[in-house]
């Protein structure tokens, strides 16, 4: 097996570069691939076999907390400054409605899957102390609502065990590595399937529209000059970001330790919450300008190079080992699905916004832009924004979900 990191990002780089170059290739072979299986379906998937059938072993890799502290900020960096807060609005309700709904078929889900399995099945869920399904189910939710920093939170409020929080760590793994790749699918086909359900997307062409008056300079050509601007704010921000969690994270956990339930203690959500916050400001000063230097390009690097480091933690292999909670899990997920989707053609809302606005629950900040880019590049800000609001509320609405769990009893 390869483990040594360098190795590792040698076979991610390879991989990359083979995707791409057999993409572009007149062969009606591969074109009927990458017609069926999108490109960034296969940055995703691929790296994913390799942990699966055991090529790579990254129990001991970097690669990850590389890609998920400092490539992602980075990304979000140049995603974000080049936003319009205002053209933003012109999306509309709709988008703002199918999240809420989304949160709340997370929290709603958790009970009624509960309830199901507790009338099928009883005798294979734990009921009592700090293994308790319930308990372990409220990390989960935290997760799908907010973050990887709420499902901690929780893990900590609920007194939840190491080895039940292991399982739920998987079961988040699983799902939400495959509900992000179905996601990502059938961003091709979004206009398609738009056009067969009716949806209205003036929404976003406004948006697009929007940016493109406001950028009414020519893109330059790529030059040296410019990389280093777009690298020198990328990663300045990003820098920013980890200096003021390093101070922020302490402060809360020596003062305000019981703020850790709502994530003030998690260095992660402060990364998130300042380089977004000092990117929406940079994005109404001359800096959003970058994009003309090239920053989208940038950004869809480093996003590709997340996505693939983000399929190695995917094992497919874990779903045979707690069928029980695996099978719970699908039956959430499902629900949070069909209550999005419901919701979404009741309002003739793009599939883009059902998308969005489902990632942002159960993938977070880190994945969302992700789902958001495969629609539309425009959308990718909206889709952080979304996230960055999970972490926020996430555990107020977990702790409802934990208390309607709580109370069912097989």
């Amino acid at each position: 097996m390869i483990s040594h990191d360098p190795v590792i990002l040698g076979l991610l780089a390879i991989t990359l570069g083979l995707i791409f170059y057999t993409s572009e290739l007149p062969g009606s072979g591969w074109k009927k691939l990458y017609r069926f299986v999108p490109v960034m379906v296969l940055c995703y998937v691929i790296p994913s076999l390799f942990n699966t059938f055991g090529i790579v072993d990254t129990s001991h890799s970097l690669l990850a907390n590389i890609a998920s502290r400092y490539i992602m900020p980075a990304c979000l960096t140049l995603l974000i400054v080049s936003v319009d807060i205002k053209s933003m609005l012109l999306l509309g309700p709709k988008i703002i409605i199918l999240f809420l709904i989304g949160s709340v078929g997370v929290i709603i889900g958790g009970p009624l899957a509960l309830y199901l399995f507790s009338l099928i099945s009883p005798d294979l869920l734990n009921w009592e102390g700090s293994t308790s399904t319930w308990r372990a189910m409220a990390t989960l939710a935290g997760n799908w609502v907010g973050g990887t920093a709420n499902q901690f939170a929780m893990k900590e409020v609920y007194q939840v065990d190491d080895n039940m929080f292991a399982i739920m760590i998987s079961v988040n793994v699983v799902f939400s590595a495959l509900w992000m790749a179905l996601l990502l699918y059938c961003a091709p086909h979004a206009e398609k399937i738009d056009n067969k359900m009716g949806a209205d997307v003036n929404g976003i062409r406004l948006l697009v529209e929007g940016i493109r008056l406001r950028d009414t300079q020519p893109t330059s050509l790529p030059s040296l000059k410019g990389y280093v601007y777009i690298f020198a704010i990328a990663f300045g921000v990003t820098g920013l970001a980890h200096w003021g969690a390093d101070g922020l994270v302490p402060f809360f956990r020596q003062h305000y330790p019981e703020l850790a339930k709502f994530s003030f203690t998690s260095h992660f959500f402060w990364i998130v919450i300042i380089v977004t916050s000092v990117s929406i400001g940079l994005s109404t000063t001359k800096v959003r300008h970058i994009e003309q230097l090239g920053a989208s390009k940038v950004s869809t690097l480093l996003l590709y190079f997340l996505i693939a480091t983000m399929g190695l933690k995917m094992d497919l292999t874990l779903i045979n080992d707690f069928p029980i909670y695996f099978a719970i899990g699908f039956v959430w997920l499902a629900i949070h699905a069909l209550m999005v989707i419901i919701a979404g053609l009741l309002m003739k809302a793009p599939l883009a916004y059902m998308a969005i606005s489902s990632q942002c629950c159960i993938g977070g900040a880190v994945s969302s832009p992700v789902v958001a880019l495969a629609f539309n590049r425009h959308l990718a800000p909206v889709a952080v924004l979304f996230s960055v609001f999970g972490y926020a509320w996430a555990n107020y609405m977990v702790c409802l979900c934990a208390e309607m769990m709580k109370h069912i009893t097989p």
